[in-house]
């Protein structure tokens, strides 16, 4: 196919044919001919793909999670987060155990989030005036990696996930730019420059035992896996050859292509929106049920944690901005509601 095939194809039988798929590189090296296609495809379906990432393989990264997720329990509780088991000072990054019950929990899943911090700031010297660096101190939880005593298994699985990490983080850099090019909001990176608390989750949704009649639909009465819900952030999404996944597109849900082996989706939130005036959806979304073990692996990039979130580019005051001011008061309480909620 020809460039402009590749990059939007014309669409056929399905319904999500013509979203577009941006090479990597190209996304990476700000060559400005693709804003307008992650512009019009984010517009009108609130996602597009990046495709042809180099040295890049899903496969590789779907073999480890299902191999870290077999491990035995206590190798994986040595990594848990310290609501699973409190000699752990992390609340966020590790690993998080799905709880199978469906009287007392709805999404069963099993999370290892992995962030951006290998070692952890100086200690922080208690200091009721500067909530600020509290605050700044808490977001900066350092990874943990599991220690099997299988040396090249443990080598293997962080030097991976280093490494997708750090693609993801570029894709999402670079699709903010390709975005304040398109829009004319040159400022739009500047709230980007840091990523304290951006993440990444290992995912695994176990089969369900027993169906969670909690978990119906009430737009449509599908059961589901993952509730219907908007992110907040930029999103850079790996669902591998795993089906599942659901956009609304036209007031109905519809599946969505699967990335494959060296592909992701690309969406944004709520939050991001607001800052751009609205002008591209956030698309809302959802997992089905499924009958066998599913596997993605989520990404999200949020602004620094001093990024004025209180008004939009044009000066508009945002949702978020009626009680926040910087992106660090925001994740406060986002984080407590999703520790809430999850963990």
């Amino acid at each position: 196919p020809d460039l402009l095939e590749k990059l939007w194809p014309e669409q056929n039988d399905g319904v999500f044919d013509g979203v577009a798929r941006i090479p990597y590189v190209d996304l990476l090296n700000d060559n400005s001919y693709i804003d307008p296609f992650v512009l019009q495809s984010m517009k009108k379906y609130g996602f597009f793909y990046v495709v042809d990432v180099p040295e890049y393989s899903a496969s590789v990264e779907q073999d480890y999670m299902k191999a870290f997720y077999d491990l035995e329990d206590d190798v994986k509780d040595e990594i848990a987060i310290r609501r699973h088991n409190p000699a752990n000072k992390n609340a966020y990054r590790g690993y998080c155990p799905g709880l199978d019950d469906v009287e007392n929990t709805l999404q069963y899943k099993n999370l290892y989030n992995i962030g951006p911090h290998e070692t952890r700031a100086p200690t922080y010297e208690h200091d009721d005036s500067d909530i600020y660096a509290k605050l700044r101190y808490d977001c900066q939880e350092p990874n943990v990696w599991p220690e099997t005593g299988n040396c090249t298994f443990d080598k293997g699985f962080k030097e991976t996930f280093q490494a997708g990490f750090e693609i993801r983080r570029n894709i999402g850099r670079a699709f903010i730019r390709s975005i304040a090019r398109a829009m004319e909001y040159p400022k739009l990176p500047t709230l980007f420059t840091e990523d304290e608390f951006s993440a990444m989750g290992l995912r695994k949704y176990p089969i369900r035992k027993k169906i969670n009649s909690n978990m119906y639909s009430d737009f449509d009465g599908t059961l589901l896996r993952e509730l219907e819900h908007i992110d907040s952030t930029v999103t850079v999404l790996s669902t591998f050859n795993n089906g599942g996944l659901e956009m609304l597109h036209k007031n109905q849900y519809r599946p969505a292509p699967v990335t494959g082996d060296s592909a992701f989706i690309v969406n944004i939130g709520k939050l991001v929106d607001d800052l751009i005036d609205n002008q591209v959806p956030s698309v809302r979304h959802r997992v089905a049920e499924v009958d066998f073990d599913r596997y993605s692996v989520t990404y999200f990039l949020g602004p620094q944690f001093d990024a004025d979130i209180s008004r939009s580019m044009t000066g508009v005051l945002t949702d978020a901005g009626q009680k926040y001011t910087i992106f660090g008061e925001w994740i406060k309480d986002y984080l407590g509601a999703i520790e809430l909620f999850y963990y």
